[in-house]
């Protein structure tokens, strides 16, 4: 891996991801989340000459980490669109796709993005700088009952409904414009004991409005049926308990409610055979040596 996608971003469960894709030195594969390019460059250690590797991501600050390797091809595009951006380089099917889901320490790292309550930042977090929606329209435009559901939904905060009446009592006084506006608007309603992760839960809850992060992995998860081969292997790494969720349950039973459904005959009709029964986590090494790996759960299933 070369200097600059290790300061990118530190590639979380790298070994246990790319061996569960049981990798094939003539198949074509897909990275659904290509960022410092850690686990790209993994893959390609395992493919032959003849082997391909898509690798999407909607930053195009990450094409810098592009590898220069006739295998690899970069896509700029949201993982949402996989199936018609394959189809438009002439890929039908492929044998293995792997998704990790994490923020990268990048965006955390460049505070000028606005993902981190640290420091001050113009409240951004859009993951494509082309697009329209960002932190500050949610924050500053969404009215009382929408907030609640956000922060209720993809924050998981306890108390959501006081949160959006901090918000909506300090941006009356002015727009909330920065990262730090956001987090004195809060105040009143921050836990003084659990103050890093409520305001890490706040943070989470606006990144996924902004991106459509939850709309995005449905989409990408239900087009990997229809792209995988029989025997192809589906390899996702979660960050949280809503991500965790949907894979789990789709998994498990082809939906995002977790129902296996039946035929006449009362055989089921799952689409996947369970490769980790549980999820897999980072080492106690790994932890130490990457302590933004601490919430990863790694699942994976071989498409029947």
């Amino acid at each position: 891996m070369n200097s600059t996608s290790t300061q990118y971003h530190t590639p979380v469960l790298l070994e246990e991801s790319v061996s569960l894709l049981d990798l094939q030195p003539s198949g074509t594969y897909a990275d659904l989340t290509f960022g410092g390019g850690g686990h790209s460059r993994r893959i390609l250690e395992g493919l032959g000459p003849e082997g391909h590797l898509y690798s999407f991501d909607q930053d195009r600050d990450t094409e810098a980490n592009a590898p220069q390797d006739p295998r690899f091809h970069y896509v700029a595009s949201n993982f949402r669109f996989l199936r018609g951006q394959l189809r438009l380089r002439g890929v039908k099917e492929v044998d293995g796709i792997l998704a990790d889901l994490g923020v990268s320490s990048h965006h955390f790292d460049a505070t000028e993005r606005g993902f981190s309550f640290r420091g001050e930042a113009a409240l951004d977090m859009r993951m494509n700088q082309r697009g329209r929606l960002t932190a500050a329209d949610v924050v500053n435009q969404y009215d009382n009952a929408s907030l609640s559901r956000i922060l209720g939904d993809w924050g998981e905060l306890d108390t959501p409904w006081k949160v959006a009446n901090c918000i909506e009592r300090a941006r009356k006084e002015r727009p909330l414009v920065t990262t730090a506006d956001l987090v004195a608007a809060v105040a009143p309603c921050t836990p003084k004991k659990a103050e890093a992760k409520f305001l890490t839960k706040l943070f989470q809850a606006l990144r996924i409005e902004v991106n459509g992060e939850m709309e995005a992995l449905k989409m990408a998860l239900e087009q990997s049926l229809r792209v995988l081969k029989p025997g192809g292997r589906l390899v996702v790494i979660s960050y949280h308990s809503l991500e965790d969720r949907l894979v789990k349950n789709f998994l498990k039973s082809g939906n995002f409610e977790g129902d296996i459904e039946k035929d006449f005959y009362g055989r089921t009709t799952a689409p996947f055979e369970l490769i980790t029964r549980k999820a897999v986590v980072p080492t106690e090494e790994e932890l130490n040596r990457n302590p933004r790996s601490r919430s990863a759960k790694l699942r994976a299933a071989i498409k029947l």
